[in-house]
């Protein structure tokens, strides 16, 4: 039987700078998963590219050819997995983007130096 590998904490990936425990597998996974979906990847890079980062519910449904309710399911799903924020102002709702869990999305993808996690 082969001894298992030992785990080498040499780089700033959380993917390939050691083991991740459950709790930070599962909420890395929920951030990835809501991304898995390519409505949600266009809403996200639509909110992003918009003027101030952030975009209205209203302007969003039809460059995205979805039902208001489908597009607000989509955009529940990023809010719970923290890519973006929501506030209500009157009827409507608006989307930030939450650049610090983009960034840290991007680093766990990412070799490098583990002190800038």
């Amino acid at each position: 039987m082969a001894s298992p590998l030992p785990i080498v904490d040499t780089c700033c990936s959380p993917l390939t700078g050691g083991a991740l425990d459950d709790e930070a597998a599962s909420a890395l996974a929920a951030k990835f998963k809501a991304l898995g979906d390519p409505t949600r990847v266009r809403l996200l890079s639509m909110i992003a590219a918009a003027e101030g980062a952030e975009a209205c519910i209203c302007d969003l449904t039809e460059p995205i050819g979805l039902s208001q309710p489908t597009v607000s399911h989509h955009m529940k799903l990023l809010v719970e997995a923290g890519l973006v924020t929501r506030e209500q102002r009157g009827r409507w709702a608006y989307y930030r983007v939450v650049e610090a869990e983009l960034t840290s999305l991007a680093d766990a993808l990412r070799p490098g130096d583990r002190g800038a996690v």
